[in-house]
């Protein structure tokens, strides 16, 4: 779980703190934390940005290491998705962003193509969603670059702002 002060492992029989690891947050700290390989990485807006933390089994219960803390994804609120070792969202700032999921490093971004919003991912493909048109953008989910394979405005706008994430079927 992912606050304005800390991410922490629950558990979730019964609710109890497994873990936690100091880590501040600002205004909206929204993005799901993503889970694997023992490593917990969480991301969020307002100039904050990411970090990775190792989990470990203790005598005591459990630990949570940093591994990094950086601004590669400054995620404010459309998600941050993981496909193999990487990591795709929009980053504040940097556009739509790839991040290495180990080192925290950025592979790509791109700002002038589709501007900030929500993703969701199936079939080797991204789906990104802008918050301002409602624009649908298909990407190819790979470290190589942004590919665009698609867009199309979605019809039917009720609001300027459209901050659900996409559902796929």
């Amino acid at each position: 779980q992912l606050t304005d002060k800390s991410v922490a492992g629950v558990a979730p029989a019964d609710g109890k703190v497994l873990w936690k690891a100091p880590r501040k947050g600002a205004t909206a700290v929204i993005p799901t934390p993503i889970y694997a390989d023992n490593h917990v990485y969480v991301a969020s807006g307002y100039g904050i940005g990411c970090n990775l933390f190792k989990i470990a089994k203790t005598a005591e219960g459990f630990s949570a290491t940093q591994v990094y803390a950086n601004k590669v994804m400054v995620n404010h609120h459309g998600g941050v998705i993981k496909v193999g070792d990487h990591l795709y969202g929009h980053s504040d700032g940097k556009g739509w962003t790839c991040q290495n999921f180990k080192t925290g490093e950025a592979v790509w971004a791109e700002k002038d193509k589709l501007k900030k919003g929500a993703i969701a991912y199936a079939d080797g493909m991204l789906y990104c969603r802008e918050e301002d048109t409602g624009t649908m953008a298909l990407l190819e989910a790979t470290p190589k670059g942004y590919t665009e394979r698609g867009r199309f405005a979605q019809p039917d706008r009720a609001k300027p702002k459209a901050w659900p994430h996409p559902v796929i079927v």
